[in-house]
């Protein structure tokens, strides 16, 4: 198992990855399609076994109106013959050690008892557009007390209707 940044030579397999992790939606993949396309800053690594992708994860700038005030994990994926394997716990010890993450606010949608292992905290501050009431919205390291509502870059709204919220972990 190895783990590496995404590459153009990846991609194709993270989709692929995506789609698999996602059964009966196109969203994930087409998010990040379309963040690749549009070269939004994204920092973003691929798991690879015997060369097939097996878990992805990436990390998309957070707004307070035009100010970078964080990061958003989402999506973080790994493939249905992968899962309750510990690699997507692996996968995410790994990028929250990284230097352009490890010291950064960060924000994620999803599952609440998954996410707090890893040091995320329930926040009600910012407001999440996607979860009424931030009942599974989480974040570390953030000490914001104002009240806003957190910006996604626009691709968020416009890869497709989600089918769940962006960066729930399915499992």
């Amino acid at each position: 198992m190895k783990i590496q940044k995404v590459t153009e030579e990846t991609r194709a397999k993270v989709y692929a990855l995506l789609r698999a992790a996602f059964p009966g939606s196109t969203y994930e993949a087409d998010l990040v399609k379309r963040l690749h396309e549009n070269s939004r800053p994204m920092h973003e690594w691929v798991c690879l076994h015997t060369n097939k992708a097996i878990a992805y994860l990436a990390l998309t700038n957070a707004y307070h109106g035009k100010e970078i005030c964080g990061l958003h994990l989402a999506p973080m994926a790994v493939t249905p013959e992968f899962q309750k394997q510990g690699v997507g716990s692996e996968l995410l010890k790994f990028a929250l050690r990284q230097e352009p993450v490890k010291s950064r606010n960060l924000f994620v949608l999803g599952e609440v008892a998954y996410y707090k292992r890893f040091g995320f905290e329930p926040c009600s501050l910012p407001i999440c557009p996607f979860d009424k009431n931030n009942r599974h919205f989480l974040s570390m390291r953030n000490e914001r007390s104002d009240s806003f509502i957190v910006g996604y870059e626009p691709e968020f709204k416009t890869a497709a209707k989600p089918a769940g919220p962006p960066g729930k972990k399915r499992r």
